[in-house]
């Protein structure tokens, strides 16, 4: 029986291009588990869009003397750009400036106010003397009263974690002009969190199939209390709150833009003709994912399943494998200093499949991981061209050559040939329960394995040498190998969809690679093979220098 998978993505703020600590952490994760379920035959449903409200986009317009509307216009077209070269599978990627956003936000506001989840509350905001403007969240930054870290936001501490207030912060200052602000009074509606604290207490530690540092961060973090938190602002780039009275102040982004993963949907489904077609991922028997780096852990394990538990009637999060940070050539990723491998930069110079599998086996699941030009180009050579590329090159040139470009026909599978089949059986449902499970690393990894085992195995049958004297025990051989060939270009669908789909049509198998289900499917003897080319095509070292230099490294 198919299953109903919803998968919400972090939304990235539309102010600056897309970079690789981004996509291992939060965008080629779910995209492989997508691709996985699709292939399985469920239904899939993955949905995310550019935040256009947050504060980093009015701060590159002020920098830019543009719009706000304009930067984040030129980021979300580039944003679309990126994830059609990188194979990003969504179903729907819109943005929090539709209508239909607004609407559901709104709705969502009143419900939670009619309720008694919301009230309003005067509060001491930051206000700088200097610019003559109350400033938003991302506008304050100062030194973290819970771990010291000096730089942390007036929305939250990058070092920590911990969502904060800018009253909060110690020695504050304006971001725009380091003036410190003054507080003034100003009237906002605040989000009761703290009534749910127990109930969400209880929820969390039922979720055990939760990774352990989500797990363990959730609980710690409730544990220590929660605090009531604004859902409004002073500004004027946002959704207007729809109350009387409050004209000029916006939904805190940290608050709408949760809310973008239901009011997608809901555009998702008008799209589709059937306007009630998101029901059944969020009401029914679905399971949902929401795929996230560490650092948006708390929207999403808390602050989401409380919005959504005093909305009422829709699902709350089955799992939230947020993965952890990737660092670039052994430094933390910094956009401001450029330190940074941006991805329309990567995609104009080289394929998608060899950044996606070197993003996947070195994904930040438990651990930051680092990405370096020298492993990028060591991984494409010894891996993906010399292990997995060889196979099949030399598989289909040779099969190609000699049996006029047809599948040959086998004959009895010998016990070698038979234990390579079983493995490849084997390989189809390890990776079945690893991809399940979110566990994309070890997956992958699995499927290399099985590569170089049929590596192994060809060394030793060697049927290039034994169709001198025995055709049929080559063709036996060869037979086998284009069986795990063909294991292969399943397995590795989800990581490596241009590659699988490009081996799908050599191995003259018809339509889409998707199409044929997550199954071992053989190919027929007497199938005939397309003219074979070269997956993957080997880097040149030098690139490690031009590309380290990108990023200011002194040369080695």
């Amino acid at each position: 029986m198919s299953e109903i998978i919803f998968i919400g993505v972090a939304w990235p703020y539309a102010n600056s291009p897309l970079h690789l600590g981004q996509i291992a952490g939060a965008y080629l994760p779910p995209d492989i588990f997508a691709r996985y379920h699709r292939i399985k035959g469920n239904e899939v449903l993955m949905v995310s869009g550019s935040d256009q409200h947050g504060t980093p986009i009015t701060i590159k317009a002020d920098q830019e003397g543009k719009k706000p509307n304009q930067i984040a216009n030129r980021y979300h077209q580039q944003f679309l750009d990126s994830w059609q070269k990188l194979g990003i599978s969504f179903d729907l990627f819109t943005t929090t400036g539709t209508t239909n956003h607004a609407e559901v936000a709104q709705n969502i506001f009143l419900t939670l106010l009619d309720k008694g989840h919301i009230y309003k509350a005067t509060v001491s905001q930051p206000f700088c003397p200097h610019c003559q403007r109350f400033l938003p969240d991302r506008y304050v930054e100062g030194t973290c009263p819970y771990c010291g870290f000096i730089g942390a936001r007036g929305d939250q501490c990058d070092e920590c974690g911990k969502p904060l207030n800018a009253a909060e912060l110690i020695d504050p200052y304006c971001s725009i002009c380091g003036t410190p602000p003054q507080f003034k009074d100003s009237e906002h509606f605040f989000l009761r969190l703290s009534d749910f604290r127990e109930r969400l207490l209880e929820w969390v530690r039922e979720q055990t199939h939760w990774r352990q540092n989500v797990l363990n961060f959730t609980i710690s973090y409730l544990e220590g209390g929660l605090k009531d938190r604004a859902i409004t602002r002073d500004i004027d780039w946002g959704i207007p709150v729809p109350i009387d009275g409050f004209k000029g102040k916006c939904l805190y982004v940290w608050f709408e833009a949760v809310i973008g993963y239901f009011s997608a949907s809901k555009e998702w489904a008008k799209s589709s003709g059937d306007e009630e077609k998101w029901r059944s991922f969020w009401q029914d028997e679905e399971k949902s994912y929401y795929f996230i780096g560490k650092d948006n852990i708390p929207f999403h394990t808390i602050i989401w399943p409380a919005i959504l538990m005093g909305y009422g009637g829709l699902s709350l999060p089955y799992d939230v494998p947020a993965n952890e940070y990737l660092t670039i050539e052994g430094r933390k990723l910094s956009s401001s200093r450029n330190w940074a491998v941006w991805l329309p930069d990567y995609l104009s110079r080289y394929e998608p499949d060899p950044l996606r599998y070197l993003l996947s086996i070195n994904m930040p699941e438990t651990g930051d991981t680092d990405f370096s030009w020298r492993e990028f180009v060591r991984r494409n050579n010894d891996e993906l061209v010399a292990t997995y590329g060889n196979l099949v090159h030399r598989v289909l040139t040779f099969v190609y050559r000699r049996f006029d470009g047809c599948v040959p026909t086998p004959g009895e599978f010998d016990s070698h040939s038979q234990a390579l089949l079983n493995k490849a059986k084997d390989t189809f449902n390890m990776m079945d329960e690893l991809l399940y499970r979110c566990h994309f690393k070890e997956a992958i990894k699995l499927a290399m394995s099985l590569a170089q085992e049929t590596n192994r195995y060809l060394e030793k049958k060697s049927p290039w040498e034994v169709i001198k004297e025995d055709r049929q025990a080559a063709a036996d051989s060869l037979y086998t190998a284009l069986v795990v060939i063909s294991c292969l270009k399943t397995v590795l669908y989800p990581f490596l969809p241009f590659s699988s789909q490009k081996l799908h049509e050599l191995l003259g198998f018809e339509g889409n690679v998707k199409d044929d289900g997550w199954q071992l499917r053989s190919p027929s003897p007497g199938q005939r093979l397309l003219p074979p080319e070269p997956l993957f095509s080997k880097l040149d070292e030098e690139l490690v220098e031009e590309e380290t230099k990108r990023l200011g490294l002194p040369e080695s």
